[in-house]
């Protein structure tokens, strides 16, 4: 079901972008703000994701940046940064079919080289597998 909101936004624009970015910032205080864990907020932030892929797609727009963790980020709790990779590498392998059946390219930009194995290794097989997609691409 399409969120009329977002039919009126198309409404409204003449003309669609064909890249749109999102930087992922303040999910851990809004669930703060509600009594709940950061990770929380993170959670329903990253769960989002998807939905949004799927409304780009259906709209014609080709490209989704997300800007989800930055080097700013290494500077938080550890409990709160191995959350956010486990959030990662979950969200990641609850998606791929997903991805996959609507021909999404992943593309990551930046460097892998710290992030974790459980979560770098099954997102460089994401990246590699879905190389020849080229409905969409999710960065």
């Amino acid at each position: 079901m399409t969120d009329p909101r977002h039919t009126i936004l198309a409404q409204k624009l003449e003309v669609l972008p064909e890249h749109v970015a999102i930087i992922m910032d303040g999910n851990g205080r809004w669930a703060a703000a509600r009594g709940l864990p950061r990770l929380e907020g993170h959670r329903r932030g990253a769960e989002r994701i998807f939905d949004i892929v799927d409304h780009c797609i259906d709209s014609g727009i080709g490209t989704l940046t997300i800007f989800a963790f930055s080097a700013e980020n290494w500077k938080r709790p550890l409990d709160e940064v191995n959350g956010l990779f486990k959030l990662g590498e979950w969200i990641l392998r609850a998606n791929l079919t997903r991805l996959s059946r609507r021909q999404v390219r992943l593309k990551v930009i930046g460097d892998l080289s710290a992030m974790p194995d459980f979560v770098r290794v099954p997102l460089e097989e994401a990246i590699a597998s879905s190389a020849n997609h080229q409905a969409f691409n999710l960065v």
